[in-house]
C-alpha cells in the first residue's frame, strides 16, 4: 500500500514550511480547517437532525446500515428538497469480515425506472423538443426506488427492526421540528410552484399557501401516516399495498403514467462494487447507472502526472484536472441504463483504457471537442440530491447518495400522502432514439451520483460522496486528489475551492477563491474561464484507528458530522 507517512491529524498540525512562523498559535496548525473528531462511529450528513438520528441508532447498537436507513427516512422529513421516499439513489456498503462471512463490498442501485408507458415523445413539446425550463409535474415521475433500496439493505445487513429504524422519522414528521433559515429559504423559493399542486400545497405550505418561516415548527402529519404504513408493511406496502394504490391514484389523477404494475415490478439492482485505485489506494465505486466509472477514469488519467510536485491550485494542476474531465465527459456517452443498454463499466474504469486516452493531454494547450476522438473501452472490458456517510465501530461503512433530481423533485405529491415525487424522467436524453440514455419503458435512469469508499490496509479509510448534479464527478475527483496527492486533512480537502469542466468546448468553471492570476494563465493556455457559484456539498468520514474524522461541507447549510462519543 502506498498510503504511508503522517496521519491526517499530524498533517493538520504540521508546519507547512521549515522556519515558518506559528501563526500566533503555540501549537502551530498547518491547515486552516480541521475535522470533527469522534470515537465509536460517526455520521456525516446534510441534515443536523438526521445526523443525530443516525448517531442515536449507532448508540442503540445498530450497525452502519441500520444508521443509514434511519437517516434516509429522517431526511425525507427534515430535508424535503432532497431527502425522500419518493425519489431514488445509490448505496455503497462495506461489511467487515466476521466469523461467518468474508468482507463484502456491495452496491445497491435503487435509482428510478421509467414507467411502461414511456415513449420517446412522452416529454416532448409540440415542436419536438424537451423544455427543461418548465416546472416538472406528475408526467415526469419515474418509479421511485428509495423504499426498496432501504428494504434491500435492511434484509441483507440490518440488525435492528425495520420499524425501529423508521420510528425517528415518524416522530419528526408528527411532532415537527423548528425550521432553520436554510430550509425555510429553500421552501420559500419554491413555494409558488409547490402551491400549484394540491398535494404539495397541503403537505408543505400553510393553508393560505404561504411558506413556513425560519423558527416556526413544521409538522407533516400526512407524511407521518405514510411512514407508519411503510413501517408496518415494509416495501410491499409502498409498492403493492394500500399506500401504493394511494400513490398511483394520485399520480394518474394528475396526468401521470405510472401504474400499479410499474410499482409492483420495481426491483433494486444489487451487485458487487467496481474496484479501482488511485496511487495505490483501493477505491470501491458505484457501478452504472451511477457515475463511479467516470470518477475512476478521471483519476486514472491524473495518475500519469505528478500533481503533488505541481502543487495544489497551480495552473498545471488545474489544467490537468480540466483536461481529464473533458476526456471523461466525452466517454460518458457510453453510460446508459439497463436492460436496453449495457455500459462497458470495467473498460471505462480500467488503467489500460486511461493509458490510451491520456495521450491526448498536453501541458501547454487546452483540448477542444474536435481534439477528442471517441474512445473505445470495449477491448479493456472484463466481464437536489443529498449525500450521507456512516461508519461504525465494527469496521462497517455506508456511502449513500439519493435525490429527487430537482430541488423538491417534480414539485408534486399525491393528495393525502405528503410524499414529494421525483422528476427523474428529465434525466433521459429526450429527442433521441436507440442511444445509451434514450427514453424507453422500464429503463433504469442514469445519474452523475457517485458514492465512494477508499480503503487503507483493507479497511475503510475514507467514506465520501456529494450532491451537485453535473458538478458531482469533478467534485469527487478533486476531493480524492486533495487528500492523496496534497496530504490535506479531510476538512481542508473539502473546503478548498473547486473547478468544474464539461465537454471539450464547455467553459472551465471556477469557484471563488482562486487567484485572478490563475484565471489569466489558464486563459493563456486556451481555456475559456468563467466564475461559478458553489459546487457540491461533500459529507465525509475518515477513519484512523479508533478515531473518526468527520467533515461536512459548509457550501450548504445545516450539515453536521457527529461521533458516537
Amino acid at each position: 500500500m502506498l498510503l504511508t507517512g503522517p496521519t491526517q491529524a499530524q498533517v493538520a498540525r504540521a508546519v507547512v514550511h521549515p522556519g515558518a512562523g506559528s501563526g500566533g498559535d503555540i501549537v502551530g496548525y498547518g491547515q486552516i480547517h480541521s475535522p470533527v473528531v469522534g470515537r465509536g462511529g460517526m455520521v456525516a450528513s446534510q441534515s443536523d437532525l438526521a445526523t443525530r438520528v443516525g448517531v442515536d441508532i449507532l448508540r442503540q447498537g445498530g450497525n452502519a446500515v441500520d444508521s443509514a436507513i434511519a437517516i434516509a427516512f429522517a431526511e425525507a422529513v427534515t430535508l424535503p428538497r432532497a431527502g425522500n421516499i419518493g425519489g431514488s439513489g445509490y448505496m455503497l456498503v462495506h461489511m467487515a469480515a466476521t466469523a461467518d462471512r468474508p468482507a463484502q463490498d456491495i452496491a445497491i442501485n435503487y435509482y428510478g425506472t421509467a414507467p411502461a408507458a414511456t415513449t420517446p415523445e412522452l416529454l416532448l413539446a409540440a415542436d419536438g423538443k424537451f423544455d427543461r425550463t418548465k416546472p416538472s409535474g406528475f408526467i415526469n415521475v419515474a418509479v421511485p426506488g428509495t423504499v426498496m433500496g432501504m428494504w434491500e439493505a435492511h434484509q441483507r445487513f440490518g440488525s435492528l427492526s425495520w420499524a425501529q429504524l423508521i420510528a425517528p422519522a415518524i416522530r419528526l414528521a408528527e411532532d415537527g421540528y423548528v425550521l432553520t433559515d436554510g430550509e425555510a429559504d429553500a421552501t420559500g423559493g419554491r413555494a409558488r410552484v409547490l402551491a400549484t399542486d394540491p398535494g404539495a400545497r397541503e403537505a408543505y405550505l400553510k393553508p393560505d399557501a404561504s411558506p413556513y418561516r425560519a423558527g416556526e415548527v413544521f409538522r407533516q402529519p400526512l407524511l407521518a401516516e405514510s411512514l407508519r404504513k411503510v413501517a408496518r408493511g415494509g416495501a410491499d406496502e409502498f409498492y403493492k399495498g394500500e399506500l401504493a394504490h394511494q400513490i398511483v391514484a394520485g399520480i394518474q389523477a394528475q396526468g401521470g403514467v405510472i401504474t400499479l404494475a410499474d410499482m409492483a415490478a420495481y426491483r433494486a439492482d444489487v451487485s458487487e462494487a467496481i474496484m479501482g485505485s488511485y496511487r495505490g489506494a483501493p477505491i470501491a465505486f458505484m457501478p452504472p447507472t451511477a457515475s463511479g466509472v467516470s470518477v475512476a477514469e478521471a483519476l486514472n488519467l491524473l495518475e500519469h502526472f505528478d500533481l503533488k510536485s505541481m502543487g495544489w491550485g497551480s495552473v498545471d494542476t488545474l489544467h490537468l484536472i480540466s483536461e481529464a474531465m473533458k476526456i471523461t465527459s466525452s466517454d460518458r456517452r457510453l453510460i446508459g441504463g439497463a436492460p436496453q443498454w449495457n455500459t462497458p463499466a470495467q473498460g471505462l474504469a480500467s488503467k489500460a483504457f486511461a493509458a490510451e486516452r491520456v495521450k491526448l493531454i498536453a501541458l501547454d494547450r487546452s483540448l477542444k471537442a474536435e481534439d477528442i476522438p471517441e474512445g473505445n473501452p470495449y477491448p479493456y472490458e472484463s466481464r437536489d440530491t443529498t449525500h450521507f456517510s456512516v461508519a461504525d465501530a465494527h469496521g462497517n461503512a455506508v456511502s449513500n447518495t439519493y435525490t429527487l433530481s430537482n430541488s423538491y423533485g417534480a414539485h408534486v405529491a399525491p393528495v393525502g400522502t405528503g410524499i414529494l415525487l421525483n422528476n427523474h424522467l428529465d434525466n433521459f436524453s429526450w429527442g433521441t432514439r436507440d442511444e445509451p440514455n434514450s427514453p424507453a419503458p422500464g429503463k433504469r435512469l442514469g445519474s452523475t451520483i457517485t458514492p465512494m469508499i477508499v480503503f487503507k490496509d483493507d479497511k475503510p479509510w475514507l467514506v465520501t460522496g456529494t450532491p451537485g448534479g453535473g458538478y458531482i464527478i469533478a467534485t469527487m475527483v478533486q476531493l480524492i486528489s486533495n487528500v492523496i496527492d496534497h496530504n490535506l486533512n479531510i476538512a481542508e480537502a473539502a473546503m478548498r475551492p473547486r473547478l468544474n469542466q464539461g465537454g471539450g468546448d464547455s467553459p472551465l468553471e471556477l469557484e471563488g477563491g482562486f487567484s485572478p492570476d490563475v484565471e489569466r494563465l489558464l486563459r493563456e493556455r486556451g481555456h475559456t474561464v468563467r466564475p461559478s457559484m458553489t459546487m457540491g456539498s461533500t459529507q465525509s468520514i475518515m477513519i484512523e484507528g479508533d478515531r473518526f474524522l468527520g467533515a461536512v461541507d459548509t457550501r450548504r447549510p445545516d450539515a453536521l458530522a457527529l461521533g458516537v462519543r
